[in-house]
């Protein structure tokens, strides 16, 4: 077993969205509550990260924010300076708060050199001090196989992986999308990873802040029969369109339409939706929640972009969902989409045909059930991250690639991804 007080520290660079610190902060959770018992700290590339965390026992250092546009391309978000000297700033202060940590493990999520290759004076220092183990922590979408294998060879990604890294976890089951493959990783990178499966998100109530049980509707969601469409827009950066779009859509008798709008969405655009919404009779927007589960926990339908924490959410919950992905500067949201899609589990609407009408169809002829996901695919993951904490750490055997093999036989012989083997 590992010692109590095992240190922990994630790393997530955090450019667009709230995903990676969200998905780092139920991990660290997690890991607290465990066998494990860790000691967590979190890096974060945002200064939204001080919302997400507040009131959660899980301290963070925000990096000054970086910004990607359209292009993809980082600039400096509100400091202004030049792109190399922000790199720089925040490469230093992540190493100085690694420096006074001291974590056991480093989890490095999604960018395995960090944005504009910050992390690589951070993974040469701890690398060469021999203390820290370090993981990179995968979602199981990272874009469109040809642009993924061409960015990761101009980046040298997997050389990084070879130099620095002792695991690759990937945060899905591959039966629904395996990067190992899809991606052509080498086998020496191959040989490194581990499938945790997918993030069970019910896990989040428990950790839920008090504005979970904010009031909604007025009280009237509290009326026998009343049902509630919820509309998600992750960080809400670029949900403005999604937004609109609901709010004009027309709900199907005792339904109400919630829509949460997220931190980041400019302050013009939150005051024009919040207008909009009090015009219409049912609907309401809600700034931020510090933990929008409870929430959805009570929604009927749902109508969310198509990040890996919403997805995984939608089908945690078992909610009829439909999800309009983002499909710029990345295909990573569509992908995993119409993966689910395949699987019967959510209905996808490509934002071109994003429209009042369409929502309104959707609302209207919307199923009532969804099948349990964790019946189809593996949705264990929060149960094995610990486990595999403990073999990184060299306190539990590594799954040999003999068992690894009979294993994933078994899964394919079982068709069920929730009886999966463990690692």
């Amino acid at each position: 077993m590992p010692r109590a007080g095992c240190r922990v520290a994630f790393y997530s660079h955090d450019t667009m969205g709230l995903g990676h610190m969200r998905r780092n902060l139920l991990l660290a959770q997690v890991l607290q509550r465990s066998q494990v018992r860790a000691v967590v700290l979190l890096i974060a590339g945002a200064r939204e990260a001080g919302l997400v965390t507040a009131a959660t026992g899980v301290d963070c250092v925000a990096l000054p924010s970086l910004h990607k546009d359209e292009l993809g391309q980082y600039h400096p978000r509100h400091v202004a300076i030049s792109l190399a000297e922000l790199l720089a700033l925040r490469a230093k202060t992540a190493l100085a708060a690694l420096d006074a940590f001291a974590p056991d493990v480093l989890i490095v999520d999604n960018v395995p050199r960090g944005a504009g290759r910050e992390l690589d004076p951070v993974l040469a220092s701890v690398r060469a001090r021999g203390r820290t183990r370090l993981v990179l922590g995968l979602r199981d979408v990272l874009d469109d196989p040809a642009i993924l294998r061409d960015e990761w060879v101009r980046s040298q990604n997997e050389d990084a992986i070879r130099r620095y890294y002792d695991a690759v976890w990937i945060y899905g089951d591959p039966t629904v999308y395996d990067p190992v493959r899809e991606y052509g990783f080498a086998p020496d990178v191959a040989a490194k990873v581990r499938f945790t499966g997918y993030f069970d998100e019910r896990a989040r109530l428990p950790f839920g802040g008090a504005d979970s049980d904010a009031p909604i509707g007025g009280g009237a969601l509290e009326r026998k029969g009343a049902r509630l469409a919820l509309c998600l827009l992750g960080g809400g950066q670029d949900g403005a369109r999604l937004a609109e779009a609901f709010l004009q859509a027309e709900l199907p008798p005792d339904m109400y339409g919630v829509v949460v709008m997220g931190p980041s969405m400019p302050a013009d655009v939150r005051e024009a939706l919040a207008g909009r919404a009090a015009g219409r009779p049912r609907r309401q927007v809600v700034p931020f929640l510090l933990e929008p589960t409870r929430l959805l926990q009570r929604a009927t339908h749902v109508v969310t972009m198509g990040g890996y924490n919403s997805v995984c959410e939608v089908l945690s919950f078992a909610k009829p969902a439909l999800i309009v992905p983002r499909v710029e500067p990345r295909q990573e949201q569509l992908i995993r989409a119409e993966r689910f899609r395949a699987l019967g589990l959510v209905d996808v609407l490509h934002p071109r045909d994003l429209s009042p009408a369409a929502l309104t169809a959707w609302l209207a002829a919307a199923r009532a059930r969804v099948q349990p996901a964790r019946e189809r695919i593996d949705f264990n993951g929060l149960m094995r991250v610990p486990r595999l904490l403990e073999e990184v750490l060299g306190r539990r055997p590594p799954l040999s690639a003999r068992r690894r093999r009979r294993a994933e036989v078994h899964r394919a012989a079982n068709g069920r991804r929730g009886d999966r083997v463990e690692a």
